[in-house]
């Protein structure tokens, strides 16, 4: 292969690499301004944050034909081939991550005429808080191909599980101390399972990350904490 076949080709998966991290700074913006909004019950911003998910869902069509078109050109092979492939799924999961914020956002427009119980948002704002900090580690370790903070970050996934159990069981005595919050609490009670779900996307990242350093994959069973999985908002358009 010619010096300018390399470096055109080294351009190209440059090129990868930069629309992921676009990606990752507007999933981590969209995930912490859903939750200032939710807080604060800011529909102003809870609208600016389901406007913003368009130019992340047209990034990742982006990724995935860039990624494409780099296959069927340059016929790559082994760890270039990987990086292809990793920036198509890593573009995927910051995707969902995206619709995931996006959900919380509907739900504070959805709830903001049956605000109760302040102090239940608490709970979720920590596991936000959580979830933000794993999405930021992980983002690094692709940017520095670092396997042992990514396996740090699949690894963490258990605080997050435990933290929802705890959320759970929270809104649960809210609802059970006044029927009139059971309205407003089974929609945050959607909402944990959203954060929940952005720490599993990140941790597909994290094994992402493996795969594609290692060329091999993470164990088939994640560390898990608190109770069985519950419905989500983890497919498209789905806020009830």
């Amino acid at each position: 292969m010619s010096e300018h076949i390399v470096s055109s080709y080294d351009r190209d998966l440059e090129a990868l690499g930069r629309r992921i991290a676009e990606m990752g700074g507007i999933a981590e913006k969209m995930l912490g301004e859903a939750m200032d909004a939710l807080a604060n019950f800011d529909t102003e911003l809870a609208h600016r944050v389901v406007a913003t998910d368009t130019r992340l869902d047209a990034l990742q069509r982006e990724i995935e034909e860039s990624a494409i078109l780099t296959i069927a050109r340059r016929q790559p092979l082994a760890v270039d081939l990987r990086e292809c492939i990793a920036a198509m799924r890593i573009a995927a999961d910051l995707e969902r991550v995206g619709d995931l914020a996006k959900s919380i956002a509907k739900r504070t427009v959805k709830i903001l005429a049956e605000a109760r119980v302040p102090r239940a948002i608490i709970g979720l704002k920590t596991m936000a808080e959580v979830a933000s900090l794993q999405l930021k580690d992980v983002l690094d370790a692709y940017a520095q191909r670092d396997v042992e903070r990514a396996k740090a970050v699949w690894a963490n996934d258990v605080e997050l599980d435990a933290l929802e159990d705890s959320v759970f069981r929270d809104l649960l005595t809210f609802m059970m101390e006044d029927p009139r919050n059971i309205s407003f609490c089974t929609h945050l009670l959607f909402c944990s399972k959203n954060i929940e779900r952005i720490g599993d996307h990140t941790t597909n990242v994290a094994e992402t990350i493996v795969y594609l350093v290692t060329g091999e994959s993470m164990p088939t069973e994640r560390p898990k904490g608190g109770r069985p999985a519950t419905p989500s908002d983890d497919t498209k358009e789905q806020t009830p």
